[in-house]
């Protein structure tokens, strides 16, 4: 089996999702693999996965980590194990079913059909398509992601989106070492690095739904990494030489 697609979820006390997520992607078709970090969850997340790798020993994997290090690491190791494995491409996802499993086949032919380099899970493209939430997280993400667009001049309208596919390519042109912010900030910075790289991106309209089992780990904390993260981050972009990408 050729090492084509691989999906990677972070995770911390993700018991009641994670069985029901493994099973989802492993049930798509294209034979999509799965990687899933976990932060030593005290609940037992692990070893779910664990006698669920029995059932899909070629497609399921697992890296347990000491502690809770942040979502940003998470998925640097991912992307890491991603590239020294060969996958082609490379996707971002929750556990929590707030992403829609089979929305991972329309990421993937946006970049594998049509072309482009990194496409986004939208919750903004088409209005605000977010279900379950209170109006106030509604508003501030909203919010949030017209002030980066403000505030970097990136034209993606889901700044802060969870949900992506990078083709290969996109993550062997970005220097993972120089990637700062560890929560939601992450995500931002991964984006406007791509974008200043001169990819192709491709912003798809998902619908967005609030986890309905476990707890969110959203914080003021994170919150505030992404507010100021993203002046540091413009103001740090003038001093940094991006090499356009060649392929464009």
């Amino acid at each position: 089996m050729s090492k084509d697609k691989l999906v990677i979820i972070p995770t911390y006390n993700e018991l009641e999702n994670i069985q029901d997520m493994v099973l989802s992607i492993m049930a798509l078709e294209g034979d999509f693999e799965l990687l899933i970090i976990d932060d030593n969850s005290p609940d037992g997340t692990a070893d779910v996965v664990k006698k669920l790798k029995k059932d899909f020993p070629e497609r399921l994997h697992l890296i347990q980590r000491e502690g809770k290090m942040g979502l940003g690491t998470a998925y640097i190791e991912g992307f890491r194990y991603g590239l020294m494995n060969g996958y082609q491409y490379i996707f971002e996802m929750d556990a929590d079913f707030s992403h829609n499993p089979q929305d991972l086949i329309r990421l993937y032919k946006a970049c594998a059909e049509e072309g482009f380099d990194m496409a986004i899970g939208s919750r903004y493209i088409t209005g605000v398509n977010v279900v379950n939430w209170p109006m106030g997280r509604v508003l501030m993400s909203f919010f949030a992601s017209k002030y980066v667009q403000f505030i970097t001049g990136m034209p993606i309208k889901d700044a802060t989106a969870g949900f992506k596919c990078y083709t290969r390519k996109v993550l062997e042109a970005i220097n993972l070492n120089r990637i700062r912010f560890i929560g939601y900030a992450f995500q931002i910075e991964m984006k406007f690095t791509a974008w200043k790289l001169g990819f192709k991106i491709k912003e798809i309209p998902i619908i967005f739904t609030d986890r309905t089992k476990g707890t969110s780990k959203m914080n003021t904390r994170i919150f505030r990494e992404a507010v100021f993260g993203v002046i540091y981050m413009k103001f740090k972009s003038f001093f940094v030489r991006y090499k356009p990408n060649q392929n464009v």
